[in-house]
């Protein structure tokens, strides 16, 4: 918790000083009866009341003035709230190495699924994009707060093909880039790129993510994959009978972390369904809101007054006055 006005809190200091006031005039209180009444005639001048009794009211009240200094201090708690206008495209890799089970049931299904999860965290207000690529992009879904429309995107995911990240990423930028401006502003948007490997074809990454950067457009990538993955394939292409062969597909972590650090964005590795799940539920969290100081003054104003009201009614019920 912060504060507006955080030097007001310096009034707290007078509760302190209250309370040894307090004790003060309890303890003259005793004497002037002791001096004043005989021991025999003390219980008629002074009668005795139960001890916590005659101090409830004031340590309400004390309550209450502490309660209602910090309320004039403008107290303030952090709070997530969804980024105005915001928009993110979800680049997802759908070349040949997608089909790998290392990642159950494979590489292609878990992303899918974690893609749907990320899209169901994100506040309804954001805007998400969805494309694939593999030596080509090709985008599915415009930016949009339609969510039928997002997953069906998602299911025209299919895998085949080679790797084209650099192409992939020039495309999400200029689609993010035709949202209208705000206030002579584009609108705050990100980039989400999940792939097994580094890229085989077209313009280079590092290049295309530098690019973004200057249009304040970070990329966050994901890496999926084990060092186990393994894809099998024809042989020989142009001839069916000449068999298969199993390759391997091992992740690329350095090339999408140069990716993430060239944009100003940060990497994810993910080596599991679960692991990948939950990369996109922060992602989805981090990108979809902002942090943002809401102030609480009127909760603890309420509750100091309601302090005050309490320790003048139990003092004057107990005691016939207000303190």
């Amino acid at each position: 918790m912060s504060f507006g006005a955080p030097l007001i809190l310096l009034a707290l200091l007078l509760v302190p000083a209250l309370l040894i006031g307090y004790v003060g005039l309890q303890r003259d209180r005793g004497r002037a009866a002791a001096a004043f009444a005989a021991p025999r005639m003390a219980a008629s001048v002074a009668p005795r009341r139960p001890r916590w009794r005659r101090h409830v009211p004031l340590a309400a009240f004390l309550l209450a003035i502490a309660i209602l200094v910090v309320a004039a201090a403008q107290p303030q708690k952090t709070v997530a709230v969804p980024v105005e206008h915001a928009q993110i495209m979800l680049l997802t890799d759908v070349s040949g190495s997608m089909l790998s089970t290392d990642v159950k049931p494979n590489r292609l299904v878990a992303a899918r699924r974690a893609a749907q999860k990320f899209i169901d965290n994100v506040p309804k207000q954001v805007n998400v994009g969805i494309e694939a690529f593999n030596q080509v992009p090709q985008v599915l879904a415009n930016p949009t707060t339609d969510r039928d429309a997002l997953a069906a995107a998602l299911g025209r995911l299919k895998s085949s093909g080679g790797t084209a990240t650099g192409e992939a990423m020039v495309t999400g930028t200029r689609v993010l880039q035709q949202a209208p401006s705000q206030n002579g502003k584009k609108p705050p948007s990100a980039i989400v790129l999940l792939s097994d490997g580094a890229s085989t074809k077209g313009v280079d990454p590092i290049q295309a993510a530098q690019a973004a950067a200057k249009l304040k457009i970070p990329v966050y990538t994901v890496t999926l994959g084990t060092a186990s993955g393994t894809i099998t394939v024809p042989r020989d292409p142009k001839n069916p009978s000449a068999g298969t062969v199993t390759k391997p597909v091992p992740p690329d972590v350095p090339s999408l972390q140069r990716i993430a650090q060239a944009s100003r964005g940060k990497s994810y590795t993910a080596e599991s369904a679960s692991d990948l799940s939950d990369v996109y539920k922060r992602l989805g969290s981090q990108l979809g809101t902002k942090k943002e100081p809401r102030q609480i003054t009127a909760g603890f104003a309420g509750l100091g007054l309601a302090l005050l009201g309490l320790g003048a009614t139990l003092s004057l019920r107990w005691f016939g006055r207000l303190i």
